[in-house]
């Protein structure tokens, strides 16, 4: 954990496995380093307070993260082969099959035969996944609109510049790690 200890200093503190708390590092922060480290700060917080609000399908849901995961995967990619979900999401073959299990019984996704191969057992989201997923989504963006729609016209400019720089930077990550 990171810990902002004044303009010039940080400390990245942890417990041991006995719960005793230390301090790891210390280091003279650069002007972008603290900026950066006020920027993610405001984030964390800006997420603690959407996470408060319990009236979020996601926290109504009884998802574990990896559900989540593959929900969100299989929204984004469509029909996915057993071995290309089970990559996407890094696990192995076997860990995916068990999650799968426990999102048929939840009739949030089928596993069917692929057309061409008998031997691929493709995956997809039922009417009910989908719903799910689109639900969690139209309560963030109305979170999000919610948010926006107290910014003057000046200061959603500056979101909004700030969000083009943050997606030309995701971009040309992604494009550098070939996920694009």
């Amino acid at each position: 954990m990171i810990f902002d200890g004044g303009p010039l200093v940080t400390f990245v503190a942890g417990q041991t496995r006995y719960g005793h708390k230390y301090v790891t590092k210390e280091q003279v922060l650069s002007e972008k380093d603290k900026l950066i480290a006020e920027i993610m700060g405001a984030q964390i917080r800006l997420q603690h307070l959407f996470a408060d609000d319990r009236s979020d399908p996601l926290f109504s849901s009884h998802l574990t993260m990896s559900q989540l995961k593959i929900l969100l995967l299989l929204a984004r990619h469509g029909n996915l082969a057993g071995g290309e979900l089970a990559r996407l999401v890094g696990v192995g073959a076997a860990a995916l099959s068990g999650m799968v299990d426990r999102l048929v019984v939840q009739e949030l996704v089928t596993r069917t035969e692929d057309l061409h191969d008998r031997r691929v057992r493709r995956i997809g989201l039922t009417k009910a996944g989908t719903e799910l997923i689109d639900g969690i989504i139209t309560a963030g963006m109305a979170k999000q609109r919610e948010l926006l729609s107290r910014l003057t016209a000046e200061e959603l400019a500056l979101v909004s510049q700030a969000t083009d720089l943050l997606l030309r930077e995701a971009a040309r990550i992604a494009e550098a790690s070939g996920e694009v």
